[in-house]
């Protein structure tokens, strides 16, 4: 498998945008699963909840790297999309800016058919799941071809222009 997102992000000079557009990921996730059963991040015990991810983007960001998530979710959402947001302030408070975009919205839109990640407008990182949601075994492709780059590219641009900050969207 390919290396992960955070080996690239650790290269990234200017940029790093991701793209998420599933409705759930990993369903078997034990914080997901503890989720669901009640248990809630206290976003004031940092101790409790930082982890080697959040490092990575803070890391990046003091570098002056630009980390942006945006994720195109279908409406009502579903309890993973809740999940999500839900965790979306530790995001935040290691320096990735996030957005959401209803579905409805991207009509118009032409989009990759997977969630990606685009470092310096360059390299371009697709995770390939399967139908359950867990990243498939060789689901980690990169790729430097500049017409892949500048496609993404747009098309995170295109959704990021619409999208919603977190602050501003409720799942309800």
């Amino acid at each position: 498998m390919q290396p992960p997102a955070r080996e690239a992000l650790a290269r990234a000079q200017r940029s790093a945008v991701h793209l998420e557009m599933r409705d759930g990921y990993a369903l078997d996730d034990p914080g997901f699963i503890a989720w669901q059963r009640g248990q809630r991040l206290d976003l004031a015990d940092r101790a409790s909840w930082w982890g080697p991810w959040h490092d990575h983007v803070q890391e990046a960001t003091a570098r002056g790297v630009t980390v942006r998530r945006a994720r195109i979710i279908s409406e009502p959402v579903t309890d993973y999309v809740r999940y999500e947001h839900d965790l979306t302030p530790t995001n935040i408070a290691a320096g990735e800016e996030v957005r959401w975009l209803p579905r409805r919205q991207t009509t118009d839109l032409a989009l990759p058919g997977t969630d990606f990640w685009v470092f310096d407008d360059e390299l371009v990182l697709f995770h390939h799941f399967g139908g359950a949601g867990a990243l498939a075994e060789d689901g980690r492709e990169y790729t430097a071809d500049p017409a892949r780059a500048k496609l993404c590219t747009e098309a995170f641009e295109s959704v990021w222009r619409r999208a919603i900050p977190h602050a501003e969207y409720d799942p309800a």
